[in-house]
């Protein structure tokens, strides 16, 4: 696997410190969420960061690679599409899944997948996929979790590292995930380090949180805390990352608190130079002499290397030759590189009733933690009142404030899971209050009626359609 160009320090950019981040000494990149820009219309501080040479790298949020469905062609094409508008040398996204198909419902949020054989051989083909469809090499990401699938066959450990020796992808490390899947799941993060191959490394994520009754909450609206950073350390200790990155995503702190962490993050990397160059340890991204023999990627392209008709992915960091378009499916993968259906439909069935129980309240699947589902439960439908309120900024004023429309919006999710969508989610809100003939005020649902009536393209159900609606609803 080749070496990581070095990214050194960077940040998430995000369009309410856009002005702080242009101002950051010594910022060295940043990455931007991929569903959140137009390659044809990037916003101009962003424009002007990458004028001035700043590397920005897209990072995926909606791709649910460890989902049962294979990659939506239309948004790899779209995640390529920003890495080139970009200039990036590399996409991101995350080992989760976000989606079912049958039922059709959206969490609007990053899911575990379940470390079984069925669910692995599942996300390796989808990765698979997606590496022949991006112009870039892809890395993805641990993601943090509430809960554990019941049966799992395999560790943290174990699972990264047979995703890298047969996709060849690599990974992106988040150490304050790994705190949090400590105090949830009680996985030791020193162990996930030692296992995974971490010549692997595209670089590392680092976030803050905050702990409540007992689960951690990986909310990137808190300082960075010294747990993390300790384990950032450890981390270091192991092998020199290309980039570290600290994210954010709301309660922005002022300039100089970011600039506070980002150089916290900073001292930990050079004070892990600093002590391997000491120790006569070699501080480059392939990590020192764990002991293990050969890395196992270097096993995966030797056998690629052997079987080249074998249909296997490039190297990451290589583009296909013009010429060298795959050819066309002539069968199954040879026995142990495919999913196979049979594995998509029992992993398709796992998480439609895990997914089902989460936003549409239908009993909680057998074997999983009832009280931490309903932590997320609870979280699921907190963050999708956010989100919505983001993106349709309007409905809180036209409700009366914040807390009417929190509430009008719990109950409206209770009954009603997502499935296109946030924009789409906040045009099904306002149509349910507007069934109902909410709000009660008259002007207030006049100024709803008129905001629905503009980005739906549409009247507004008359309203015997109204009623009739209602009628039926009562009926199911």
């Amino acid at each position: 696997m080749k070496p990581m160009a070095h990214l050194g320090v960077g940040i998430g950019w995000r369009p309410e410190i856009a002005d702080a981040v242009a101002r950051l000494d010594g910022l060295d990149w940043v990455e931007v969420v991929a569903e959140n820009i137009c390659p044809g219309h990037l916003p101009e501080a962003l424009q002007r960061l990458r004028e001035r040479g700043t590397r920005i790298v897209p990072h995926g949020v909606s791709l649910g690679l460890g989902g049962a469905d294979r990659p939506d062609p239309q948004k790899l094409a779209a995640l390529g599409e920003r890495a080139v508008a970009l200039g990036a040398p590399l996409v991101t996204e995350h080992i989760a899944f976000v989606r079912a198909s049958s039922p059709v419902l959206e969490a609007g949020h990053l899911l575990p997948v379940p470390r079984t054989r069925d669910a692995l051989d599942v996300l390796c083909e989808n990765v698979r996929i997606a590496q022949d469809a991006l112009p870039v090499p892809l890395a993805l990401e641990n993601i943090a979790a509430l809960f554990s699938w019941p049966g799992e066959e395999m560790t943290e450990g174990q699972f990264l590292t047979e995703l890298v020796e047969r996709t060849g992808v690599r990974l992106l490390i988040d150490v304050a995930n790994l705190h949090t899947n400590r105090v949830n799941r009680g996985e030791d993060p020193a162990a996930v380090l030692d296992a995974i191959p971490l010549e692997a490394l595209a670089y590392v994520h680092v976030a803050g949180g905050v702990e409540r009754d007992g689960v951690w909450h990986d909310t990137h609206a808190h300082p960075v805390p010294p747990v993390v950073l300790d384990l950032l350390a450890e981390l270091r200790s192991r092998v020199e990352p290309a980039g570290v990155l600290l994210e954010r995503d709301d309660d922005f702190p002022p300039e100089a608190e970011l600039a506070g962490e980002l150089t916290a993050i900073r001292e930990v990397v050079t004070a892990g130079r600093t002590a391997a160059e000491g120790s006569g340890a070699r501080p480059d991204a392939g990590g020192p002499d764990t002991g293990r023999g050969p890395a196992p990627d270097a096993a995966a392209q030797a056998a690629r290397a052997a079987a080249p008709e074998s249909g296997a992915a490039p190297e990451p960091g290589s583009a296909p030759e013009p010429d060298s378009a795959p050819e066309p499916d002539s069968g199954p993968e040879p026995e142990g590189r495919g999913a196979g259906e049979a594995a998509r439909t029992r992993v398709a069935l796992g998480q439609a009733a895990l997914l089902s129980a989460l936003v549409a309240g239908t009993p909680v699947p057998e074997g999983f933690d009832r009280a931490r589902i309903r932590v997320q439960v609870r979280a699921l439908a907190a963050k999708r009142a956010d989100v919505v309120a983001k993106v349709a900024p309007e409905l809180p004023g036209i409700l009366g404030g914040p807390d009417p429309y929190r509430k009008a919006f719990l109950t409206y999710a209770k009954g009603r899971p997502m499935t296109a969508g946030y924009r789409r989610d906040a045009l099904d809100f306002a149509e349910h209050l507007l069934i109902q003939d909410l709000p009660a005020d008259p002007a207030a649902r006049r100024r709803l009626t008129a905001w629905w009536r503009e980005r739906a393209g549409a009247r507004p159900p008359r309203r015997i359609v109204r009623w009739a609606r209602t009628l039926a609803g009562r009926a199911a």
